[in-house]
């Protein structure tokens, strides 16, 4: 029972799921099972089948793509009360992304052949998953719009708004997005090279909009930093 609760609180968050009903609610996380995952264990490879639903309990995914060449790009974070999945379970087709967990990781699994008679019994849940899936395609115009229309400064400023969104905390100097953030890992965002992330996050920790330290970031002049972005209501 104490587990059902735990999943039932996690889906509750989810902008997917959390408008079911309580006895709705209970028919989904009747159909799952937890599985648990280790720092860096890959739960699917880009290419495997679409065959299911996961909903993240505890932990953290890091959702990545790569090209014939090696080279890889950071899609996103997903953290406890994210979906994953939605996609390749619908119709049925090959993951477009790898995730893999970034730390010990516990997963609830609802395989597609349940989930798709779920759906059918549930037709208002169809309408939110296509509400939901649109303002996914929205967020991956925006990437692309980003990629082709943008430069590296501009890119990364959006990117920081985009993480204080999610990860923003308030502290005495300013907005911490607390998610540690490698150089590295801030390329891969944006799928340039890790010299260009530091000329640009250079730039800005000389002009004092943000500070960084021991893989940290803090936001020390929003204003500065949503103009810099071109996008001045991302983050109140």
């Amino acid at each position: 029972m104490g587990v059902q609760t735990d999943v039932t609180a996690v889906l509750r968050r989810n902008r997917l799921l959390g408008e079911l009903d309580s006895g709705q609610m209970a028919e989904l996380v009747a159909l799952g099972h937890t599985l648990r995952f280790d720092a860096e264990q890959t739960i699917f490879d880009k290419g495997d089948p679409g065959d299911c639903l996961y909903a993240v309990l505890k932990g953290q995914i890091a959702i990545r793509t790569s090209s014939a060449d090696g080279k890889t790009m950071l899609l996103n974070i997903l953290d406890s009360g994210d979906v994953l999945g939605e996609i390749g379970l619908l119709d049925g087709r090959e993951r477009t992304a790898a995730a893999v967990a970034l730390r010990p990781t516990e997963l609830y699994r609802i395989d597609r052949t349940d989930f798709i008679p779920f759906l059918e019994r549930h037709p208002r849940l169809c309408t939110r998953m296509m509400i939901v899936l649109c303002e996914r395609l929205r967020w991956v115009s925006e990437n692309i719009e980003d990629a082709v229309f943008h430069d590296v400064p501009r890119r990364l400023a959006r990117r920081l708004l985009l993480l204080a969104d999610s990860y923003g905390q308030p502290s005495p100097s300013g907005l911490r997005i607390a998610q540690p953030l490698s150089q590295e890992a801030l390329a891969n965002m944006l799928g340039v090279t890790r010299e260009m992330v530091n000329k640009s996050l250079g730039a800005l920790r000389k002009t004092g909009i943000v500070t960084y330290a021991k893989g940290f970031i803090v936001i020390n002049d929003l204003a500065l930093l949503r103009d810099m972005a071109g996008d001045p209501d991302r983050v109140s």
